[in-house]
């Protein structure tokens, strides 16, 4: 009885991935996002400055001014470009730059007299990425170049103390490495919720369901089936994508054991399918499917702790995504990928993975239940 059970299955998920197969649109969605979306998100950094666009309006024309123009170069700033005074205006409405920096006449003059002179910088604010950290940057800029300019001499105030900075897990702060992991950790979340919903969803718009409520099988069976075909899917694509596409492609390094990582990542995948299949008996259709997927997906990214650390979020916001597989699949994400943390620092991570992944999928099986036998 219990090899029957097994049998079936393992031939209702056989189907399932012959059914994923035939849909098109589902496979340019997992290989997109194994491959051209992460590399958009390892090379494409708008938080950091970089080939920001400015303008500069040099009024002063002295060996100060030009010392300051050029100042900025690549790759935190394009080649400055000089403008006159009139055009400021009509290039900062039309966006062409961030930053214009305007130096008054007579500025050197002025420095070196002691007196202090004031310069502008316009910036595009809608840019607001760039112009919050540019805008400390072109100051700090500046004001080097002022004070080497005024001492006459190029170099650095001696300190009494030396700090020895040691960068641990990424010592050359490459923000690509961060991305990339962070990004391949939110698209397994993202595919498996999709996926085991789309296909319940498909059965439902196909009418193939009643075809399945006349046969000798269960809802847990089906439901089952579903959950290993779809969470089998989700990772191999990205077991391939960690070693051709992370390690192979974009050369970052993984510090830790990748088996012991997908072994936490089948854990999470339990859950998140679960709460697909959840999901989906909620939805009628796919469009509604689709904003319940917004409205999941979103707090589940942002708020797990892969974009900003969980510490700087109030209380009561940590206290609820406790609940959340996201939170802990991260957590066990980071120690292992970049600090290469064995699985006596995870098993915290795995045991709650297993935990909420049997309460969702209780939930998830009750309600399947309740919805077949409507069906019915």
């Amino acid at each position: 009885m219990k090899s029957k059970h097994l049998d079936n299955i393992y031939r209702l998920g056989v189907k399932e991935i012959w059914s994923l197969w035939r849909d098109p649109m589902m496979l340019v969605l997992i290989v997109y996002v194994f491959t051209y979306s992460l590399y958009l998100s390892s090379t494409s950094q708008p938080e950091t400055l970089q080939n920001a666009p400015i303008a500069i309006v040099d009024e002063d024309v002295s060996a100060l001014s030009q010392r300051i123009v050029s100042a900025f170069y690549p790759p935190y700033f394009n080649p400055p470009q000089l403008i006159q005074l009139p055009e400021v205006d009509k290039v900062m409405d039309e966006g062409k730059y961030t930053f214009v920096l305007v130096i008054p006449p007579k500025f050197q003059q002025n420095v070196l007299a002691g007196r202090s002179p004031e310069l502008q910088l316009n910036i595009d604010a809608t840019r607001m990425s760039q112009a919050f950290t540019g805008n400390g940057s072109i100051q700090q800029i500046v004001m080097g170049e002022i004070s080497e300019f005024v001492q006459r001499y190029r170099g650095a105030t001696a300190l009494p103390i030396d700090t020895v900075v040691r960068m641990r897990f990424n010592p050359s702060l490459n923000k690509s490495w961060f991305a990339a992991l962070m990004q391949i950790v939110n698209h397994i979340t993202m595919l498996s919720i999709v996926l085991t919903g789309a296909a319940l969803i498909r059965e439902r718009e196909h009418g193939t369901v009643e075809h399945l409520l006349v046969m000798p099988v269960t809802p847990t069976e089906i439901m089952l089936s579903k959950i290993w075909s779809m969470g089998l899917v989700v990772l191999i694509a990205s077991i391939l994508s960690m070693n051709f596409m992370i390690r192979g492609f974009l050369g970052i390094p993984i510090e830790g054991s990748l088996p012991l990582f997908f072994v936490g990542t089948t854990l999470h995948l339990f859950a998140t399918t679960s709460m697909g299949i959840f999901l989906a008996t909620l939805a009628r259709n796919m469009p509604q499917f689709g904003m319940l997927l917004m409205l999941t997906l979103m707090p589940l990214d942002m708020l797990s702790g892969g974009n900003t650390p969980r510490e700087s979020m109030p209380e009561l916001v940590q206290t609820l995504m406790l609940a959340a597989p996201t939170t802990h699949f991260v957590e066990l994400g980071q120690a292992i990928l970049y600090r290469g943390a064995g699985i006596e620092v995870v098993w915290k991570p795995f045991l709650c993975l297993a935990l909420i992944g049997g309460v969702l999928f209780s939930l998830s099986l009750a309600r399947f239940r309740k919805t077949i036998a409507q069906m019915a």
